[in-house]
């Protein structure tokens, strides 16, 4: 029944007003009730005094009944509201100004009379009803005679019968009928008011889970464009909530778009290492049945020729497989890091030495640029080794002869930075923001560099990504290229 959050709100809200509404109205019915009796009990005060100053008709005890009633019968013309009753000094009644049948008590407690006649009135007190066993009222009370010793009471009951129910009370009052259908109206005026701020406040929240509902939807048309309209400043925590479905939507949009992305790259990717894998196995079968068809014209020149091709197409298989199973390796969950400190001068002086014949081949001038005092770097040397040698076999493949590539070390206090420096054909501004993505190959591969899997520069990235470093690179088309990275000079935290 109740479904939505302003439903069950405006049901707590009825509930809540409703039931302050009903405490309201009985303590305002209450406290009118009491007001009234206390101050018809102080303005009546002396009422039975001046009955008894008129000398009424008991004497040692003795009641004239005749002239009683008649002084009962006046009261009751002046004041219909008023019953008379005569006690004797022990509380019992003697005589009554009411009808004949309605008097339920024979006598009444008199301590109440006393307290009455011993502070005036004040606060309010009632004594027992004679109509009733259990009831008591405000009264009025005087000790019969006015002077000298006591003989009897008279008892004076300020509200009637007529005034007996609450009901009674306020139908026989205006002002009383006023006040309580004013207090019934604004009862009503707030509960509509607060229906009225309940939606306000609420209809943003209705508003965020239909879009989170529509969200939804879309997930299925994979289609995330729906945004909840959050204001520049946060006012409570329901702009807080929009601003973090937003940011939400934001980043689930940003992974599907990635997870999208990654698959062209993987499907990709599978083309090209499938066209890798085909064109050697296809030479490599090519040789192998050549070498077996004609080993016996063949002379040992073009055996030793074709064997050294095979080799060479064994060797780009070989490495297409170990960088595979290395960049799944580097992804698992389980890839642990040796973290020492090493001397990143040596190690740089070993891999220059490495490749300091394949350079000098091609006529590129290979060499390293850091100062004595470098600190040492902290990280898994094997790992950072294989980073700087997926960058220089990089900047070699794409340096042409005569140019040069320079390993540049800088420290301050908490870092070394690492700059991989060529005079290469450079990269592409638009290719720079994906050279780094996996399985991404450059759309300039000339044939001698087709053997390029797109991974080097992916494994490099991830290496660093798991020493909480990242790498960057600069360049422009035909002015080379500048790859930088930076290693930490203090422990890494645990």
């Amino acid at each position: 029944m109740f479904n939505t959050l302003y439903q069950k709100l405006a049901a707590l809200l009825f509930l809540l007003l409703t039931a302050v509404g009903a405490c309201l109205i009985w303590l305002y019915v209450y406290t009118a009730e009491m007001y009234e009796q206390e101050v018809s009990q102080k303005l009546n005060a002396t009422l039975a005094g001046h009955i008894v100053s008129g000398n009424l008709p008991i004497k040692n005890g003795e009641i004239d009944q005749s002239a009683l009633d008649g002084i009962f019968h006046m009261l009751m013309v002046i004041n219909p509201a008023i019953e008379v009753y005569l006690l004797n000094t022990q509380g019992r009644i003697l005589a009554y100004s009411a009808p004949p049948g309605k008097i339920k008590r024979e006598s009444i407690d008199l301590r109440p009379v006393h307290k009455f006649l011993a502070s005036g009135a004040a606060p309010l007190i009632k004594g027992d009803d004679p109509r009733h066993l259990s009831r008591q009222k405000i009264f009025s009370a005087a000790p019969i005679p006015a002077e000298g010793p006591v003989e009897g009471y008279l008892y004076v009951i300020l509200g009637g019968e007529a005034y007996d129910s609450t009901t009674d009370r306020i139908q026989g009052s205006y002002f009383l009928k006023i006040g309580l259908t004013g207090l019934s109206v604004a009862l009503v005026v707030a509960l509509l008011t607060g229906f009225w701020l309940l939606h306000l406040v609420t209809r943003r929240v209705g508003r965020l889970s239909s879009i989170m509902h529509n969200f939804l939807a879309e997930a299925k048309t994979d289609d995330f464009l729906l945004r909840y309209p959050a204001p520049e400043q946060v006012r409570d925590e329901i702009d807080t909530l929009g601003r973090t479905f937003n940011i939400m939507a934001d980043k689930i949009d940003a992974q599907f778009e990635e997870l999208k992305t990654n698959d062209s790259k993987r499907r990709e990717l599978i083309a090209n290492v499938s066209h890798d894998l085909r064109t050697p196995l296809t030479s490599l079968q090519g040789y192998l049945e050549t070498l077996i068809l004609k080993r016996d014209s063949l002379s040992d020149e073009e055996k030793q020729t074709y064997l050294q091709i095979v080799t060479g197409h064994s060797q780009r298989l070989g490495q297409l497989v170990t960088e595979l199973f290395e960049l799944a390796k580097l992804d698992s969950v389980e890839t642990l890091l040796h973290i020492e400190p090493f001397s990143i001068g040596e190690l740089v002086q070993d891999v220059v030495q490495k490749y300091q014949l394949t350079a000098e081949q091609k006529g590129i001038q290979l060499t390293s640029n850091f100062g004595a005092d470098l600190p040492s770097a902290y990280g898994d040397i094997g790992l950072i080794q294989r980073v700087l040698e997926n960058l220089i076999d990089n900047a070699i493949r794409y340096t042409s002869s005569g140019g040069s590539i320079t390993i540049d070390l800088t420290s301050n206090k908490d870092n070394i930075a690492v700059k991989i420096i060529d005079t290469g054909c450079g990269i592409e501004k638009e290719e720079l923001p994906h050279i780094f993505d996996r399985f991404y190959r450059s759309k300039r591969e000339d044939k001698e560099r087709s053997y390029n899997s797109g991974l080097g520069l992916a494994i490099a990235k991830r290496i660093l990504s798991l020493h909480g470093s990242d790498i960057a690179a600069d360049s422009d088309a035909g002015r080379g290229a500048t790859f930088r990275f930076e290693l930490p000079a203090q422990p890494l935290p645990i």
